[in-house]
Parts: structure tokens; sequence; C-alpha cells
């Protein structure tokens, strides 16, 4: 079948967005819109021509980092309209978990957003937590996940914790070759996953009295800091 115009130019887009990220990945936020092209193998013009500057390309690599959790967070979950049996949870994982070796260097990605923060970096996130509370309230019901007494609080702090998580094990353990997928996803599973799966599955206090204590405070206004003041 013969390409159209408008199909070469969208594989052209594709092209510089991923070697854009590439870039991003290697050589951070800084690198030139010529590298970019150079890695794309386009003129910086056609960079132009598609994004208008580096601005609008940056946007578009952001938002192709955070469509690349999606489809995966829901399926973990059992909010894909899939089957949310605990084994079938499981499958999910492990499919995950083999197919995951690719984005390996989108978790650099993301770790030198959060680090360079702004505007970009909470769009990014708040995006995400979006993302994140929307596949909630579906595995919740699914059945797959105990129902909230707030959900987007808790989608904003596991969010927050998971970055955290990420990118402070990054800067601990820099990945010697930052392109290289597999080798990060593997070192980076083989630090976190099990304390992941274990505290996401059997949570980590034996009885409700804390959530009981925090939850009775902030009904009567009382703060949440010990430090006895009322608030105003």
């Amino acid at each position: 079948m013969r390409s159209t115009a408008a199909d070469r130019d969208l594989t052209a887009r594709a092209r510089i967005r991923d070697a854009a990220i590439d870039v991003f990945v290697s050589d951070g936020f800084g690198a030139p819109i010529r590298t970019i092209a150079v890695r794309a193998g386009v003129s910086p013009g056609l960079v132009i021509h598609h994004f208008t500057n580096k601005a609008g390309l940056r946007a578009e690599c952001d938002a192709h980092v955070l469509d690349s959790t999606r489809n995966r967070t829901g399926r973990i979950l059992g909010a894909d309209g899939s089957d949310s049996s605990g084994g079938a949870v499981g499958d999910a994982v492990n499919e995950t978990l083999q197919s995951m070796a690719e984005h390996g260097p989108l978790l650099v990605y993301v770790t030198r957003l959060m680090a360079e923060g702004g505007d970009s970096a909470r769009t990014f996130v708040d995006r995400l937590v979006d993302d994140v509370e929307s596949s909630m309230r579906a595995a919740v019901a699914a059945g797959t996940v105990r129902a909230s007494v707030d959900e987007a609080a808790r989608a904003r702090y596991l969010v927050t914790m998971a970055l955290g998580t990420l990118t402070i094990d990054m800067a601990m353990n820099p990945p010697p070759d930052p392109t290289d997928g597999a080798a990060i996803l593997r070192a980076y599973s083989d630090r976190t996953m099990v304390p992941a799966a274990e505290y996401a599955t059997h949570g980590l206090l034996t009885d409700n009295s804390a959530l009981d204590a925090v939850l009775a405070a902030h009904a009567a206004g009382s703060p949440l800091d010990g430090t006895g003041d009322s608030r105003s």
C-alpha cells in the first residue's frame, strides 16, 4: 500500500518525538534541537515545522511518556475491563514487567522531569494523578482495589510516593547506560518490586486505630501536625 504524504508526516513527527526522548534521557533537557534532529535523521527545520519550538517538542514528549503508563496501570488494577480475578491481576503484572523493558529509559526521563521541576513537572504530575484516580475508581468498581475515604487524595499520595521513590532510587543508583531499558527496569524492579507489591497487597498496620484517630481529628478541625493548635 502506498503511503500518503500525511502518513509520512506523522511518521516523521513520531520519529522526532522518540529521538527527542532518547536525547533528553541521555543528555538532559538542555540538549539543543540540532542534536535531536541528528538523532532523528532530519533537519532542524523539520523539527521546528512539526513542533514550532523546543517547548512544543517537550510537551509532546511529556504527553507520550504519560500515555505509556495508562494502559499498564489499568491492566494491572483490572480497571480496563479485562479479567479482574486475583490470578488475572498477577498475570497482568508479569506481562507488564516483561513488556516494560523497552520503556526503561522513560524512568530516567521522568526523574529528569521531576528534578527540573517547574510547570512541566507540575502538569505531568497533575495529569498522572488524574489518570491514577480514574484507574483506581474503575478498579474499586471492578473489585480489585479497596475503596478509599478520599479517592482523589489517595491517588495524589500514591503518585507522589511512587515518583519520590523513583527519583531517589535513580539518584542513588544512576544507571550506567541510561538507554539500556532492560537493565534499568531489571535493577529498579529488583530493588523495589517486592516491598511495593507487599505494601500494596497487605498494607502496613494490623488495625484501624491510626486511621480512626486521624479521621476523628480531621472531622473535629484539629491540626494533624501534633501542635495542638486549633485551625483558624
